[in-house]
């Protein structure tokens, strides 16, 4: 790594931080004209990879609190829709009905138009034709 010393006296990294370091501060030197880093102290990998560690451990531990969290408001939400239906099955029932019909409504008025005419109402028109000939 090129190293410069300025009017200080301190030497300086002139090249840029390695993936995973942290990013210090940078000195300005403006006697000489030039920008760098000072040295780091290296710092200890095992207390690194702890650190890490403590913090995937916290992470999970927030993940699982999460998730029981969302599964307690899923099954309070359950209850209190038994409870509903319980105290109001006639009105649920005209609910659940009236929603059913809207669906089938809405699906009829989305599918394409048929061409071809249900065979009872073909079935009706010829029985009509046959009994105007008759007449």
């Amino acid at each position: 790594m090129p190293r410069r010393k300025n009017t200080v006296g301190t030497t300086l990294d002139t090249e840029g931080a390695k993936i995973g370091e942290p990013v210090p501060k940078a000195i300005v030197d403006i006697n000489t004209a030039s920008v760098g880093v000072p040295r780091q102290a290296e710092q200890d990998l095992r207390t690194e990879l702890s650190a890490l560690r403590q913090q995937v451990d916290r992470l999970q531990q927030q993940v699982i609190s999460a998730g029981r969290s969302a599964k307690s408001g899923a099954g309070k939400a359950v209850r209190e829709t038994e409870a509903l239906v319980k105290h109001y099955p006639l009105s649920t029932f005209a609910l659940l009905a009236a929603v059913a019909g809207l669906l089938a409504f809405a699906s009829r008025q989305l599918s394409p138009p048929r061409h071809r005419e249900p065979s009872a109402l073909r079935d009706l028109r010829d029985f009509y034709d046959r009994m105007r000939e008759r007449i």
